[in-house]
């Protein structure tokens, strides 16, 4: 595998994972200041936001090794109308525009709350519809690994998978910040802290089980194709990359649904925080690792029809 596809694993990892802390965030966000207020929940939330713009920067500036003259990326958006990698493009630069302006917006509390929140939901309408477009481009009849339904899911299984475990390691790192600048806040973000992690804990438990069924699902397919290219795909997936193959699902199942379970019975016991921070730590860790080494495969099973 090349430079290029390298940065493409980039691309769609950082970008989707941005998505998906996007709206987790505002989800979280949502509730937390419903229970305990808007200002906690900003004081929550806010930094972990402003981490998400320089993830989706890095993973669009990695796209630009994809291309053989970057100079001329700015022609890749001129066929909206017929291309979803020009929508892939427009999208993807919407999204980055309409988040900078919601966190700016936040940040400086310019406009009401109301306001702040119809950006917010405009820039989350618009990641779901990148992370669309991105499952699209690959669609393609001539690469049967490629045009399944096991794309797409698998597209937005990762999106909101590595969002929630991102937005729980940032709020861990916000909260060890609270904690040390400004302790009489610290009580509340602590039970903030505990409530959200019990949740994207069992959300990554849940989005863990469609990885584990779809990827059986989706080799037994290719499997049964009569297409040559599909079979082809499946030797290259259990064969020359078998270990990768098992190493991905065992490190998936590990960080998101064991250390998840963790997450989960150890938020609802106060007074281990420190123990909590560390398992949010390494499950993010885990996982991501798992998902790169996930859209690795995707790539080196590109098979196609009659090349």
């Amino acid at each position: 595998m090349d430079v290029r596809e390298w940065a493409l694993i980039a691309f769609t990892i950082l970008s989707q994972m941005a998505v998906g802390s996007f709206i987790v965030l505002g989800v979280v966000h949502f509730f937390a200041a419903r229970k305990w207020g808007e200002a906690e929940a900003d004081r929550f939330s806010d930094r972990a936001l402003l981490a998400i713009g320089p993830v989706l920067v890095l993973g669009t500036l990695a796209s630009l090794f994809h291309l053989g003259n970057p100079a001329n990326a700015y022609r890749a958006i001129a066929n909206l109308g017929n291309s979803w990698l020009s929508r892939e493009i427009f999208t993807n630069l919407l999204f980055i525009g309409l988040g900078a302006v919601f966190a700016f917006m936040q940040w400086r509390k310019i406009g009401t709350p109301a306001l702040r929140n119809v950006i917010a939901v405009l820039a989350a309408l618009v990641g779901l519809a990148l992370v669309l477009s991105m499952s699209q481009v690959y669609m393609l009849r001539t690469a049967p690994a490629w045009d399944t339904i096991a794309t797409p899911i698998t597209f937005f299984t990762t999106t909101f998978l590595l969002g929630a475990l991102a937005v729980g390691a940032a709020y861990v790192a916000n909260y060890t910040y609270v904690k040390r600048t400004d302790p009489d806040c610290a009580a509340t973000q602590c039970e903030i802290l505990r409530e959200a992690l019990r949740w994207l804990a069992l959300a990554a438990v849940l989005l863990v089980g469609v990885h584990l069924v779809v990827q059986p699902l989706y080799v037994a397919y290719l499997a049964d194709s009569n297409l040559a290219a599909a079979n082809e795909a499946v030797e290259i997936l259990m064969g020359e990359y078998g270990v990768l193959f098992a190493l991905r699902l065992a490190l998936v199942f590990l960080g998101a649904a064991l250390l998840g379970m963790f997450i989960y019975r150890t938020a609802s016991s106060p007074g281990r925080e420190a123990v909590l921070g560390n398992l949010a730590f390494v499950a993010f860790a885990v996982v991501l690792v798992a998902e790169v080494i996930g859209r690795f495969l995707f790539y080196a099973t590109q098979t196609n029809i009659g090349l």
